[in-house]
């Protein structure tokens, strides 16, 4: 059970570019939430862009236990009845390139400030979760089960940067057509790929963002090149 669960709640948070960051605020560790934008590693561990002038980041540096509420509950009547993930961890600086360009990939946006000097790539250790999927579906979740593993996928992560450029180029239209719907009119960019990991792809138009799923995972470039084309060619429920 724990495991689906794992799966479900992985899946909530690797549709979701953004989450509440919750920090020990002060001398008397007041609770203190903030938003920020999120992506995650290719395993699902959640990588934060952050500024040391940042209140979170000076709580950070006192004690760097957090909390993370990632909310998948967005357009429902009923909020209370939709799936949230929290996660508890500890923020640790994360001086690793290829999951900085998976994070600006993910929010070009961030690369206007993400040279400056004050900004630092955290990482979130996850020591537990709290999943709720809806009304009586709650459980707490161990990082063996809410993280991917990626034993074998070393090529897909290391081939990620030079594979977004190509599907982009090479396979615009086939881009288009796996969104979800198409852009807006007049918009000449349209949808690009900005990261692919083991379980699927993600997309981004502006400011919105979508997500394509692999069934089953994939562990190599070529491997995510064909799911990806193959997905194009099924047809897709368009929304407005």
């Amino acid at each position: 059970m724990t495991a689906r669960y794992g799966r479900e709640a992985r899946g909530i948070m690797r549709r979701l570019d953004r989450a509440v960051l919750a920090t020990a605020h002060g001398p008397q560790g007041w609770p203190f939430g903030s938003l920020v934008l999120l992506a995650l590693d290719h395993d699902a561990t959640p990588l934060l862009l952050i500024s040391a002038l940042a209140e979170h980041s000076k709580a950070i540096a006192a004690d760097p236990r957090v909390s993370l509420l990632v909310d998948g509950t967005a357009g429902l009547a009923n909020p209370l009845a939709g799936p949230r993930v929290t996660v508890l961890g500890r923020a640790e600086p994360h001086d690793d390139p290829s999951a900085r360009a998976r994070y600006l990939a993910r929010h070009p946006d961030a690369a206007l400030y993400a040279g400056f000097t004050d900004f630092c790539l955290h990482r979130i250790a996850i020591e537990r979760a709290h999943f709720v999927a809806g009304f009586g579906r709650i459980s707490w979740i161990e990082p063996a089960d809410l993280l991917f593993d990626t034993a074998g996928c070393q090529a897909l992560a290391e081939g990620e940067t030079a594979l977004l450029a190509h599907l982009n180029t090479r396979h615009a239209e086939a881009i288009q057509a796996l969104a979800p719907w198409p852009p807006p009119p007049g918009d000449s960019a349209g949808w690009a790929l900005t990261g692919v990991d083991p379980e699927g792809a993600d997309l981004r138009q502006g400011g919105s963002i979508a997500r394509i799923d692999f069934d089953p995972p994939v562990t190599t470039p070529e491997a995510a090149e064909a799911a990806l084309l193959r997905l194009a060619e099924e047809p897709r429920t368009q929304s407005p």
